[in-house]
């Protein structure tokens, strides 16, 4: 499964990892999987919408496990260190009046996931795979 995520459109936020759950369920995996799951994708998705120009969420489904990549072209992560702490953010003004950028994208995604690498290159943008099993 592919998506497309705009930049800045909270109106279509979640969309994506909402799909990837129906699919999910389709397939009747076990219910706290599927959590783990969707709230991976959601974090990286709304990270994308609330940091980036653009990007594209891949989600692979295998008989032991699901990956998702997130890639976007946005203004990159200075240091990945600094943003995997819990309650850092750089989100402007406007998407935390929104009631989103708390700082709990990354660590929420790493809480979620077995595997998770992050490459971003400041200015270029972010690529971000994790790997969940069943």
């Amino acid at each position: 499964m592919q998506f497309e995520i705009k930049g800045g459109d909270f109106d279509q936020a979640g969309k994506a990892s909402s799909k990837i759950k129906n699919r999910l369920k389709q397939l009747d995996v076990d219910p706290a999987f599927i959590k783990r799951v969707v709230v991976a994708a959601y974090e990286a998705e709304l990270n994308v919408v609330a940091h980036a120009f653009h990007g594209t969420m891949t989600a692979v489904f295998d008989k032991d496990f699901i990956s998702v990549t997130v890639a976007d072209s946005g203004p990159g992560i200075e240091n990945i260190d600094l943003a995997m702490q819990a309650g850092f953010s750089t989100a402007s003004k406007k998407v935390r009046e929104m009631g989103f950028g708390a700082g709990m994208g990354l660590p929420n995604i790493k809480k979620n996931t077995d595997e998770l690498i992050i490459e971003s290159k400041v200015g270029v943008g972010t690529t971000l795979f994790f790997k969940i099993y069943y």
